[in-house]
């Protein structure tokens, strides 16, 4: 008889809060007016589309599996990597990010699911990042509510309405 293993009591919030601010960031970027997305009097690093680029492309980044190269899906590069601050050569549309939003959920349930507490507390695989698997999950989940927060506050200054607070999301 098989005896199903017994999920780490920490599993399960980790996954509903990472899912809900998922959630948050798609969900703002949906309410985003074309002027905001794209305000040609705003500078690069602090536009709609590109802050919500940087996020999921970081994403993107600290959900690589151990032993896997980033390789962030088409059309996106990794430019965003290159120590001169180099900007994409075009605004993404809401499609292609709303489709990597998709890319990064994936990766995320891939590295959600089965972790225990030994995988958790060992050393993080993605270079530059000294923190346990656990403590990355979470730096992760920070960065992708800070980066949403700013997409929130440029709705509001752009006059849009922003979407609602998530309590819990599920995959």
């Amino acid at each position: 008889m098989s005896v199903a293993k017994q999920r780490p009591v920490w599993s399960e919030p980790l996954e509903s809060q990472f899912v809900a601010s998922l959630e948050m960031l798609g969900n703002a970027m949906r309410a985003c007016p074309p002027l905001v997305w794209d305000d040609p009097d705003t500078p690069v690093a602090q536009r709609f589309w590109y802050l919500a680029f940087h996020t999921l492309f970081w994403l993107d980044h600290d959900l690589q599996p151990e032993g896997v190269e980033h390789v962030p899906p088409a059309p996106f590069t990794l430019g965003e990597l290159d120590p001169a601050g180099v900007y994409p050569d075009r605004a993404y549309t809401l499609a292609e990010l709303l489709a990597y939003l998709d890319h990064d959920r994936n990766l995320l349930r891939a590295a959600l699911t089965g972790l225990d507490d030994k995988t958790a507390a060992s050393p993080c695989w993605s270079p530059g990042r000294d923190f346990s698997v656990l403590e990355m999950h979470l730096y992760s989940l920070r960065h992708v509510m800070h980066h949403t927060g700013q997409l929130q506050l440029l709705l509001r200054q752009g006059g849009a309405t922003p979407p609602r607070w998530v309590r819990r999301g599920r995959f």
